[in-house]
């Protein structure tokens, strides 16, 4: 059995709930699963922990009038002579011809692409008890970040959220306040590699009087890229 430090097991646990652990290395964590009860504790509290994105996004129901033209065209109607019903099927597959060519010239323009987008770094900044965690959604040059809450966060009266890039080395850099109840769009590019976490403060309706945190830290996560 291979041993794991609780640290890397909950950050492969995370990145494995998260989606970001993929091909060859998200299955040898499925493997390693199986015989490490560690690993398994471990993506269950991240499961747990991010449970709410999936109420982020509500869900959408077809109205019935959708559902009716998908019937009409599957089964025909009793109205329709059978040789309009005919015609309304080869109208139906013409349409359907259409729409996979049409889907195949936009495949072949995608792989004809030379460099695909990569995928957004994903960034959970968590509160040292586990609790309240935003989550930042960051692309790969830095120019675009998102940071949503997972629940809303209660902040004192009088006091704001503060974010901060966090390098391996030097002073932290603010990236402006965020929203305790909804996402923030950070307008500020973030400097990449050289940010290793981010973290966010509690500081006063303003922000920081001084650049620098004032206030306690009170959520961390680190920038794996």
């Amino acid at each position: 059995m291979i041993a794991l430090r609780p640290e890397v097991a909950d950050r492969l646990a995370a990145e494995y709930v998260l989606g970001t652990l993929r091909g060859g290395a998200r299955r040898r964590f499925e493997t390693l699963m199986g015989a490490h009860p560690m690993l398994r504790a471990a993506v269950v509290r991240w499961q747990d922990r991010l449970q709410p994105l999936s109420e982020v996004v509500p869900p959408v129901t077809p109205s019935e009038r959708v559902w009716r033209t998908i019937e009409a065209r599957l089964d025909g109607t009793a109205a329709v002579p059978a040789r309009g019903r005919l015609w309304g099927a080869l109208a139906f597959w013409r349409g359907c011809s259409v729409l996979a060519t049409a889907a195949a010239v936009v495949m072949a323009v995608l792989l004809m692409q030379p460099t695909p987008m990569p995928p957004p770094v994903v960034v959970v900044l968590a509160a040292p008890q586990g609790a309240n965690t935003f989550v930042a959604s960051l692309s790969p040059d830095g120019h675009s970040l998102v940071v949503r809450p997972l629940a809303a966060v209660q902040v004192e009266a009088g006091r704001a959220l503060e974010l901060w890039a966090v390098p391996g080395q030097g002073a932290p850099r603010s990236l402006g306040l965020i929203r305790s109840d909804q996402p923030t769009v950070v307008r500020r590019r973030l400097e990449l590699p050289a940010t290793a976490a981010l973290a966010v403060s509690l500081e006063p309706p303003g922000g920081s009087p001084t650049g620098a945190p004032t206030g306690p830290i009170l959520y961390t996560g680190r920038v794996s890229l």
